[in-house]
């Protein structure tokens, strides 16, 4: 079983089928197969299952150069500016100290806290394609400029000449976002046109969005920073927060999408692009989004709000499963690289939640490691000094599993191309799939 394994994972026929499912002989075993072809046991080696082999991965997109704007007469000049990073990063944090945030509703984000070496795939190189496109994930950089962007929401709108003002402004913020940009967000900004920025934002752990990539465009428009900037979810016509609609609509009040009360409001002086893309990772895509509703955080404290919240989280993940799909299939503009390389290394964990989930373990919570995944499926755990007061069954004949058990089996076709560390999981495949008595 190991050694079909380690030739699914290498993109190469198993050592008893060949790439069209024909059984591969030595020359004796040629000779003796010439002379009984009409024999069942031929007939019987020359079918298998063509739906586990898998197709080598798809070539990434080249690396872009680094570069940063050069401009004799619009050059950011930081004598222009008196910033102390250490005080812009307390006041950033300030500013989410005194929101008010709906029970149970936490920002999941480690204050600008530098992103963590990333993880090491275990595994061993599966193919020299392979190799080069975990070397590609390991050198993408957080923020970096790119020539254009062709397919950005907002690359058709209209761009008025920048004036010297908005120039040193928006590079004041690029800067900003290259040195202070949190874990886990990804931002690149085009050189032709410095209207345009993208930004992908992995879901934080312990929400419903845990390892998904989610994926923003920005427009910078002429009036910056009087006003905020237009930005714009690559939903894939999928609603997976309140806050964020299929049409690609982010409702924020940082943006003036959304007029709370008790809630931060774009500020010419103070507001910057980080910290746009800090309260969408920290308030958006948090614990519980079923409470982003506006008047949904009265129902926080009740048997059915906490209820209906749970099976929020359930249709979330759900979608989110969707999403990496959405992603992985067709990738944004110059985060190819980035996609590839996520899932390769968090490939296994996704999988393994998956089957934590449909166990019944509630959306979010711990996945044991390997050797305790068995005793977690006798029954699903509540969090630590807390008391469970929502019913086991409380979802709904059966759609939840159904559903995730689709997902599963594409996600985990998907990321086997990919190379991610998927051997326990197609091992349980073929197991499952081959046929009684066999």
């Amino acid at each position: 079983m190991d050694t079909e394994y380690r030739a699914l994972q290498q993109g190469s026929p198993s050592p008893w089928r060949t790439a069209d499912g024909v059984s591969s002989w030595g020359p004796a075993q040629h000779q003796k197969r010439q002379r009984c072809q009409g024999s069942s046991s031929d007939q019987a080696g020359s079918s298998s299952s063509s739906s586990l082999q898998i197709s080598e991965p798809e070539p990434q997109q080249n690396q872009e150069e680094d570069y940063y704007v050069e401009d004799d007469c619009d050059a950011y000049d930081e004598d222009d500016y008196d910033f102390d990073e250490a005080e812009f990063n307390l006041h950033l944090a300030d500013k989410f100290d005194d929101l008010d945030l709906p029970p149970g509703v936490e920002a999941n984000v480690p204050w600008l806290q530098k992103i963590p070496p990333k993880e090491v795939v275990k595994q061993p190189p599966i193919s020299i394609t392979a190799d080069e496109n975990a070397n590609k994930y390991d050198k993408f950089k957080q923020f970096d400029t790119v020539q254009t962007f062709s397919d950005h929401h907002y690359a058709k709108n209209s761009h008025e000449e920048p004036t010297r003002a908005w120039s040193k402004r928006v590079q004041h913020d690029w800067k900003l976002l290259e040195n202070d940009l949190p874990a886990y967000i990804y931002v690149r900004v085009a050189e032709d046109r410095m209207d345009l920025l993208r930004a992908a934002i992995i879901g934080p752990k312990g929400t419903p969005y845990h390892d998904g990539l989610f994926f923003f465009d920005v427009h910078i428009p002429s009036a910056y920073p009087s006003g905020p900037p237009l930005v714009y979810y690559h939903s894939g016509g999928l609603r997976i927060n309140p806050n964020l609609y299929e049409n690609g609509r982010v409702c924020l009040s940082l943006l003036g999408t959304w007029d709370g009360r008790g809630c931060e409001k774009w500020n010419p002086a103070q507001s910057t692009m980080l910290q746009v893309l800090v309260s969408i990772q920290a308030l958006i895509l948090n614990e519980k989004p079923y409470y982003n509703e506006p008047g949904y955080e009265s129902f926080a404290t009740t048997p059915n709000g906490q209820l209906l919240a749970l099976k929020y989280n359930d249709d979330t993940f759900l979608y989110s499963c969707r999403t990496m799909l959405y992603s992985l299939r067709r990738p944004p503009e110059h985060f190819a690289d980035l996609v590839a390389g996520h899932f390769r290394v968090h490939g296994h964990t996704i999988l393994a939640a998956c089957k934590h989930y449909m166990a019944g373990n509630d959306i979010g919570s711990v996945v044991p490691e390997e050797e305790e995944e068995s005793a977690s499926r006798s029954a699903p755990k509540a969090k630590p000094g807390v008391i469970r007061t929502i019913p086991l069954n409380r979802r709904y004949a059966g759609s939840f599993d159904t559903s995730l058990k689709v997902l599963y089996e594409d996600l985990l076709m998907e990321f086997n191309v990919k190379g991610a560390d998927t051997r326990k999981f197609m091992i349980e495949k073929l197991k499952k799939d081959q046929p009684a008595g066999t």
